[in-house]
């Protein structure tokens, strides 16, 4: 052992006596030349593993994009949300939120893609093979992989990019039969790439805002492509058109230093100012580009003014100028203020505030140029029972005498003289006619409709349209007059002047909101006379009401500066609820929130059924509606009378409320049967099931009542308390409280707190929480 030890250190020694000495230096030269003969080969081989690793790359698509596409096909994008949200990750850390975890976690949870580990990025990332494709395939349909046409070596592979978009196709015709997932055709015009501020994964395009998580669609900015989406989310890009695009209708604002500019779609975009362009406040224009340039820019000026008598699907209808047709690419903008696109809904009926950009004889824009405030509202008026808002038969009356006006004529109907409309009278034949008093301090009377104080008269003016359904009967007044007769109609006019006041001001603000809101802006209305919205004019105005009204004139509700929806009922079990109950997102009301009504203003919450059954069938601690009759109520229902509405459940075998809101509230009542189940969700399905004409309620002061279709209202309990063994029916016990919705003010315990001394602000401000009573500027 030492011997070898001796021979190896003496080589050692003699070999770097020779590299001192130069006699290995030949020797050297030969290891070199032979080290460099091994070191390129080697080289070249992982230059070559390289490439084709970057090949695989290139040519192959990630689990992340491929877990979309699938997820996508399943599922819309909310619903993989809410899968993640309801299940949890299978990632760990911070790769929870990446793009892709929701579509993985989605496919990973329904048993589509599966991981023997915690799921990461590097899973995420890496190429989806054939085996996983074929794997997620068999889950939609046994066969389907045949699709894929795969051996085993093949299994743990990658799948190239070709074939994956070639399956894919016959992936989607079996996962997605309704064709949720579309091939739509747009012009993209922004990405944060160019859009300061905007979201990630945000495309700004011809068909809206969309999604684009995990594409790459910054290069095709001011292109025309083509795009396989779901609703607005863009699953990936399949063909680039053209990068050359026409923006219609597009508004363009000069600096004053040589730039622009253009309002395209919901985003400003800069451009340099084209040469002649003169320097003006704003324009319309056409603008085409191409490769990102401005080479087109078609102005266009003409444009009509006057009051909006209606906003169809396709057209608008101005005093003045009779129904336009709009353009294909018929924009809104807002001109003043900070400028930005609006939606079409956004022009109020009743009101001139702006103009309008005309081109061959077709609105191109809608340009708002002055604020909004409410200074008269439309109001279709209803048949008798309210019913309809058709009628076969108009008729009107004046003691005044009438002037009426169509289509560029007028006639005038004597004082106390009828004016009997049918259908096939020729002064409807080329559009709406006009009724006014002679005297505009005076009513006219609408004699052919009946309400609770007989044939009812209206202040300000009437149109009548005819529609393919019927007659319209349109009445326009000042606000304050409308107001005069709706707080009558909406709350008794016995009450304390402060209730009558704050019901004045929840009656205003609802009607500001409801003529922006312009649900009836096809006919060229606000609102109808019913308790769809507020009921209006069924009882007559009286002294105290119209102080109410004056009193309070021009002031609303306001939250953080906007009216605010001010929800109002008759009656509380004792609490109010919030207004997630119409599918609202607390955050988007925060100041409709569930109390106790009583002086503490205690929050509530979300009762056990235990719990709720021990309040409802007691009386709780003393509040503001204790001492109202429908503070408390109960009535029974029988299994038959159920069973008609819900046939399809066979003999109705229990009752359950499976799901309560804020303050108690049923949210969700399951009806169990011999046959099948069925869920009621929302209060208006729970009240009118449950609820039945035949049923006799007995209510807090022992008093009866009966003839409602309806439960007076969702917060209840329900229990069988009899069955008739002969006939197998069953009676169900319903202990109830309160008459109403529950959201926002109860006009009864209004009341109670103006009897206990409370103004009006302080009734509004009680029920609706965080807000101010303030008048509306302008």
């Amino acid at each position: 052992m030492e011997h070898e030890r001796g021979r190896y250190t003496k080589d050692r020694r003699r070999r770097r006596r020779a590299l001192k000495t130069g006699e290995a230096a030949g020797g050297g030269r030969k290891a070199r030349m032979m080290g460099w003969a091994l070191f390129i080969p080697a080289v070249v081989l992982l230059l070559i593993i390289v490439i084709v690793k970057m090949d695989i790359a290139e040519n192959s698509v990630s689990r992340a994009m491929a877990s979309k596409a699938m997820a996508l096909a399943l599922a819309d994008r909310e619903t993989c949300l809410s899968s993640q949200r309801e299940h949890g990750s299978h990632f760990k850390g911070g790769d929870q939120e990446n793009w892709y975890a929701k579509y993985m976690d989605y496919l990973l949870e329904e048993g589509y893609l599966e991981t023997e580990e915690e799921a990461d990025s590097d899973f995420a990332v890496g190429a989806l093979t054939y085996g996983e494709a074929a794997y997620a395939a068999e889950q939609v349909k046994p066969g389907l992989s045949d699709a894929l046409n795969i051996s085993r070596k093949k299994y743990g592979k990658p799948i190239p990019k070709e074939e994956w978009q070639l399956f894919y196709e016959s992936f989607l015709a079996e996962a997605d039969p309704e064709g949720k997932v579309t091939q739509e055709s747009l012009f993209l015009y922004g990405t944060p790439e160019n859009v300061s501020g905007a979201s990630p994964w945000t495309a700004y395009t011809s068909r809206g805002v969309m999604g684009f998580e995990g594409e790459s669609l910054d290069a095709y900015i001011d292109h025309e492509i083509t795009v396989l989406c779901r609703g607005s989310e863009i699953i990936r890009l399949t063909e680039d058109v053209s990068d050359q695009v026409t923006y219609r209708n597009v508004w363009l604002v000069p600096d004053g230093a040589g730039r622009m500019k253009l309002y395209i779609g919901t985003i400003a975009r800069e451009f340099p100012l084209p040469d002649g362009l003169a320097q003006e406040d704003g324009a319309l224009a056409d603008v085409s580009l191409e490769k990102g340039e401005i080479k087109k820019l078609s102005l266009k000026n003409d444009t009509v003014e006057g009051k909006v008598l209606a906003v169809r699907e396709d057209s608008i209808e101005i005093e003045g100028y009779g129904t336009l047709k709009l353009d294909a690419d018929f924009k809104v903008y807002k001109t003043y203020g900070v400028v930005r696109e609006q939606r079409k809904s956004q022009i109020v009926v009743g009101y001139d505030l702006g103009k309008f950009v005309v081109a061959d004889q077709k609105i191109c824009a809608a340009l708002l140029t002055k604020s909004f405030s409410a200074k008269n509202i439309r109001v279709l008026i209803m048949n008798t029972g309210f019913s309809s808002i058709f009628h076969e038969e108009i008729a009107l009356r004046s003691e005044c005498g009438m002037r009426l006006t169509y289509h560029g004529k007028e006639e005038t109907v004597e004082a106390g003289a009828s004016l009997i409309l049918k259908a096939d009278d020729a002064r409807l034949k080329e559009g709406r006619l006009r009724i006014e008093p002679l005297d505009p301090q005076k009513e006219i009377t609408v004699a052919g409709i009946s309400r609770r104080q007989g044939a009812p008269s209206y202040f300000g003016s009437f149109e009548v349209m005819r529609e393919p359904e019927g007659l319209l009967l349109l009445n326009e007044l000042d606000i304050e007059d409308y107001l005069t007769r709706v707080v009558p109609s909406e709350m008794l006019t016995s009450f304390e002047l402060e209730a009558l006041k704050a019901q004045a001001v929840c009656a205003r603000t609802y009607a500001y909101r409801q003529i922006q809101a312009n649900y009836y802006s096809q006919y060229g209305a606000h609102v109808d006379d019913s308790t769809n919205y507020q009921v209006y004019n069924d009882e007559k105005a009286s002294e105290r009401t119209d102080r109410a009204v004056k009193e309070t004139e021009g002031k609303l509700v306001f939250y953080g500066g906007e009216p605010v929806e001010t929800f109002y009922f008759s009656t509380s079990c004792g609490y109010s609820t919030d207004g997630t109950i119409w599918g609202a997102a607390p955050e988007d009301v925060p100041y409709l929130k569930g109390f106790f009504l009583n002086s503490g203003r205690k929050a509530a919450g979300v009762p056990g059924n235990e719990e709720f059954s021990e309040f409802i069938r007691g009386q709780g601690s003393r509040n503001y509606d204790s001492d109202y009759p429908l503070y408390r109520w109960k009535t029974t229902v029988t299994s038959a009378m159920i069973e008609e509405k819900a046939p399809e459940i066979g003999r109705l075998q229990a009752i359950m409320v499976t799901e309560r809101g804020i303050g108690g509230i049923a949210k969700a009542v399951k009806l169990i049967g011999s046959e099948g189940e069925k869920t009621l969700k929302g209060q208006t399905p729970i009240r009118s099931t449950l609820g039945s004409r035949e049923l006799v309620y007995t209510r807090n002061d022992a008093s009866t009542m009966t003839d409602w279709a309806s439960l007076p209202s969702a917060f209840i309990d329900v229990d069988e308390t009899a069955r008739d063994e002969e006939t197998g029916i069953r009676t169900f016990t319903i202990w109830g409280g309160g008459y109403g919705h529950g959201v926002g003010m109860s006009q009864n315990g209004a009341q109670q707190m103006a009897k206990e001394g409370e103004d009006y602000e302080a009734i509004l401000t009680f029920f609706f929480d965080g807000v101010e009573v303030k008048e509306v500027e302008g």
